[in-house]
């Protein structure tokens, strides 16, 4: 299963927004300006993050959007089913073979499982610890 850029940026949306929240609307130019993204492609992406209640638009000159509830409360899973539907890596209504079935169904398990368990919050707070990349060398 491969994420598309929708979900990609979708997430990367939700994140600064996360980063903000209580601080005021955010506007999409300047996210896409921090990350080097299209702002015109954020727009296609906001529009169904917003008719799912996940943001909410603020009108004006220095209008955006922001976070409609606390980052705690949105998991990662909720952005990318709303972009990028199901998440599935098979039709499960193709597969015959039972013992396949249920590795496809334990596959999607571990994989809802993980975006569930993960909240905009705990992205915005990662420190990285345990990693191979987060290793600091002294010379």
């Amino acid at each position: 299963m491969k994420i598309s850029t929708k979900g990609r940026y979708g997430l990367t949306i939700m994140m600064e927004l996360a980063a903000k929240f209580g601080e005021g609307p955010t506007s999409l130019k300047s996210i896409a300006e921090r990350n080097g993204l299209s702002e015109h492609y954020l727009e296609q992406l906001i529009a169904p993050l917003r008719n799912a209640g996940l943001v909410k638009s603020v009108r004006g000159a220095y209008g955006g959007y922001v976070l409609s509830k606390d980052p705690e409360g949105i998991t990662s899973g909720d952005v990318i089913r709303i972009l990028e539907g199901p998440i599935s890596p098979v039709d499960f209504t193709e597969e015959d073979d039972p013992a396949k079935r249920d590795l496809w169904l334990r596959i999607r398990d571990s994989i809802a499982d993980v975006l569930d368990s993960t909240t905009l919050s705990d992205l915005i707070h990662y420190k990285g610890e345990g990693t191979p990349d987060s290793y600091m060398f002294y010379i």
